[in-house]
């Protein structure tokens, strides 16, 4: 298999964090429940992954940085802690539904006021609709910093600009971004930043985190044990504590921290490079493929490794289809969970279809797809 899906999941690991997983599971007790070798050693192994986190986003503090599941807790997380049914909201056509779904959910149970900011045919942000959105009540401006359907990169130092200037927050996803892009939390004024650990972080599925901006105090989304203050009936608020009740994934996040050093050690604009390259050699060879179509900005200087395009009217479920069962090539179909982002580029009923790539593609692979894509398009 081709896996050429990576804005889904990255398949291909560095062989490190595969190590590190096998021997989590064999090594690591629960943090935080003991002092004996077992427990200390899954703090120190968290501890440690909290610090790579801090270092790759330039956080202040590593007790900012707060593990979950994924960038869907984060967000929800961000989203629930964050906003009440009181605030108004401005978020934008480009977000997934893991932002979409907990504002809609909040707006028909609390009353939350929504602004959504509109894109143009090429998946671009329009700015210029943020500022007269604001509202007397307006909290938060949530905005995605890659598109999962286009690798369209939004402006995050003019939407900062924005929140600065009307003293709003600003939440984050980086679900594309992290381990892609460089992210400056402190430098971008990032309030809250949404991010999952098993794409371009290269750890495991089920993990994932939030940096949350020193000051900032966020109702937890779940209370419960947490190894200190037993007896006391509240959940403890101190940091990262507050926010991570129960028992944390030490053995994915044994993985996601070697991720991150791997990024830390072989540096963003060394394997990003490739991945710019590759994305621009598959992207200038389809667009000579007669029935292609092409969604997103691909003049902008700075992208996320993403190619999207349908064959003509063709379902893009049925190409998808012929490139994995006929070519042994993986890609991703349909609505990508992001439908008012298919909305703007008028693909609602076709969806498309989306090619990802990591620094673990070859060209050999790229060329494999572009010749995939050509036979698909000359059968019809």
């Amino acid at each position: 298999m081709i896996y050429l899906d990576n804005s889904a999941t990255t398949l291909k690991k560095p062989e490190a964090v595969i190590q590190a997983v096998t021997t989590a599971l064999t090594q690591l007790g629960n943090s935080g429940r003991g002092v004996h070798e077992d427990s200390l050693k899954s703090s120190e192994v968290i501890f440690q992954a909290r610090q790579s986190l801090c270092q790759l986003f330039n956080g202040e503090q590593a007790r900012q940085i707060v593990f979950t599941s994924g960038a869907t807790e984060s967000l929800n997380l961000a989203i629930e802690g964050l906003l009440t049914g009181s605030d108004h909201v401005i978020t934008t056509a480009l977000e997934h539904n893991s932002v979409l779904r907990p504002l809609y959910r909040l707006q028909k149970e609390e009353g939350l006021e929504v602004t959504i900011i509109p894109a143009d045919k090429k998946g671009t942000l329009n700015y210029a609709a943020i500022e007269p959105a604001i509202q007397e009540n307006t909290k938060a401006i949530i905005v995605t910093h890659a598109s999962n359907v286009t690798g369209n990169v939004v402006d995050l130092k003019k939407v900062s600009d924005i929140c600065q200037k009307h003293g709003i927050y600003l939440v984050v996803d980086a679900s594309q971004s992290a381990g892609v892009l460089p992210i400056d939390v402190q430098a971008l004024k990032i309030d809250l930043l949404c991010f999952t650990g098993h794409k371009s972080l290269y750890g495991p599925q089920g993990t994932g985190g939030l940096y949350v901006r020193p000051g900032i105090s966020l109702r937890p989304l779940k209370v419960g044990g947490s190894g200190i203050d037993t007896f006391n009936p509240e959940h403890p608020a101190m940091m990262p504590t507050a926010l991570e009740a129960g028992t944390l994934n030490g053995h994915g996040i044994a993985g996601l921290g070697v991720g991150v050093d791997y990024l830390l050690d072989e540096t963003l604009e060394k394997l990003n490079q490739k991945t710019r390259q590759l994305t621009q050699l598959f992207y200038q060879e389809v667009l000579t493929i007669a029935d292609v179509i092409v969604y997103g900005d691909f003049s902008a200087k700075e992208r996320c490794p993403i190619v999207s395009l349908n064959l003509g009217q063709r379902d893009s479920a049925e190409i998808s289809d012929l490139l994995s069962y006929e070519y042994g090539i993986a890609t991703r179909s349909g609505g990508h969970c992001a439908p008012l982002m298919h909305e703007a580029l008028g693909t609602k009923e076709q969806g498309v279809v989306r090619f990802s790539f990591s620094s673990f593609t070859t060209e050999f692979e790229i060329w494999e797809a572009i010749k995939a894509l050509q036979k698909i398009s000359q059968k019809g």
